[in-house]
């Protein structure tokens, strides 16, 4: 059982469970709301546009540009015959529109009185406004541009379903490069559905590992018909893709953003094919005349060696070698002769120098001066007798000659009147004494060695008289 009108809550939030409003008091205050909101301009894309014949009213759908929502909007008939050229879905437009409510469905749709297409000079405008905006941020920028790969493995390609544009990329990449391979990506290029299935795409193939390239491409068009790809999602989904895009949108005229923000701009389809995979016939052709030149260079450098040995064969020495060995064998025997001489003059010098040691260590050996008639004396015991008091008389004294060695006893200091042994006559005269020794009596000394050339210059002599 309803509740009565007059126990009905006054506003909305004084419902409950047990004071409901009924459905046709919700509808009856949102058409007083909507009654009192002012109209609003809207820009849009037309969809779905259904003129009955007959009808005054007429009905379309009015789709946002960027994201996939929609409203249902009349207007009537009238309107649309005043505008210069008929209305087509797709169209870009903006609408004069008040919100209504249409209580039977519950439905919110708009009622538009006056609708207006844009013109090609407002679309760029505010194609010229967002370009400005994506250019200050860096988008478009030259370091931002990315080499395409020489030959990449996978080529991913966004394209229309069944398109003219594919057919041209596949078959002239295919012509160029047979074993190239695509991984085809079928999507609206116009229409309220173009954006959103090309981001989608793009992102799609950017996951791909093996696509090394991304081609996106469409055949040529009006300016509403290419300005999805002038939309300012699909170009930053562009930029951040981290695989080299090359775009290929329309013909050598049409430059929409996606133009700007790919790392390669193809003038057309065709041109894009060019573009991601090398002519093999060029390459083999590269190839080849590499070759060539390698060849050229390396005959050209055995021409010139084999030129060098000729010459070098004919020259006079290689000839007749023998002179230049004759000459080399002239020089040897010189040198063969100074080096002799010059050893000679060497070991003659050396010769005399020793004969010069020789003759002065001859002269201040001991045995030269005893050779003078010198004696060295010395006592049993082997001591030298320096001075007549280091012996007694009577001792037995060794006298050492040049021919041998005497026996002979102390006999006191030497005296002139001394008395000699019978028999023995006194000299005529005595030369130098440097010292005078004792006297001695003739005796045989013991068996003694023979007096060494090296004794030392140290010892007394005594010159003894013949």
């Amino acid at each position: 059982m309803s509740t009565p009108r007059a126990d009905l809550p006054p506003t909305a939030g004084q419902t409950s469970a047990e004071r409901p409003w009924p459905v046709r008091l919700l509808t009856a205050k949102l058409t007083e709301y909507l009654g009192r909101a002012p109209a609003v301009w809207l820009e849009g894309q037309v969809v779905q546009l259904t003129r009955r014949p007959g009808q005054a009213t007429c009905y379309l759908t009015l789709r946002d540009t960027d994201v996939d929502l929609s409203f249902s909007v009349t207007v009537h008939a009238r309107t649309l015959d005043a505008l210069p050229a008929p209305l087509v879905d797709g169209a870009h437009v903006v609408v004069h529109a008040r919100p209504e409510l249409f209580p039977r469905r519950g439905s919110l749709s708009l009622a538009a009185d006056d609708l207006r297409p844009v013109g090609v000079g407002e679309l760029l405008a505010r194609l010229e406004h967002l370009r400005r905006l994506l250019a200050s941020e860096g988008l478009f920028a030259a370091d931002r541009k990315r080499a395409l790969p020489f030959l990449p493995r996978v080529v991913g390609l966004v394209c229309g379903r069944a398109s003219a544009a594919e057919r041209d990329v596949v078959e002239n990449a295919r012509r160029r490069w047979p074993a190239v391979r695509f991984d085809i990506r079928a999507v609206a290029v116009q229409g309220p559905n173009a954006v959103p299935e090309v981001v989608e795409a793009l992102e799609a193939l950017d996951r791909v590992p093996e696509v090394d390239v991304i081609v996106v491409t469409r055949g040529g068009g009006s300016l509403e018909d290419l300005l999805p790809f002038s939309n300012e999602s699909l170009v930053r989904a562009a930029a951040a893709c981290r695989t080299p895009i090359v775009s290929a949108i329309g013909h050598e005229v049409d430059a929409p953003l996606l133009d700007l923000v790919a790392d390669v701009r193809a003038s057309t389809p065709t041109d894009a094919a060019k573009r991601v995979v090398p002519d093999v016939a060029e390459e083999l052709a590269r190839v080849a005349q590499a070759r060539d030149r390698v060849r050229s260079a390396v005959l050209r450098l055995l021409e010139r060696e084999d030129r060098l040995l000729t010459g070098i064969r004919e020259r006079s020495v290689l000839a007749d070698p023998h002179r230049l060995l004759a000459g080399h064998a002239d020089a040897v025997a010189d040198l063969r002769r100074r080096g002799r001489a010059a050893v000679t003059s060497r070991l003659d010098r050396a010769r005399d120098d020793v004969a010069h040691l020789r003759e002065r260590v001859a002269a201040l050996s001991p045995a030269a001066t005893l050779a003078r008639g010198y004696a060295v004396v010395q006592t049993a015991q082997g001591g030298v007798v320096r001075a007549p008091g280091e012996v007694q008389d009577g001792a037995l004294l060794r006298l050492r000659l040049t021919g041998g060695d005497l026996a002979a006893h102390a006999a006191g200091p030497w005296r002139g009147d001394a008395t000699l042994p019978a028999g023995t006559e006194r000299p005529a005269a005595r030369r130098s004494t440097p010292r005078k020794a004792p006297r001695a009596s003739a005796a045989r000394p013991p068996p003694a060695a023979a007096p060494s050339p090296d004794t030392t210059d140290t010892t007394d002599t005594t010159e003894v008289t013949p």
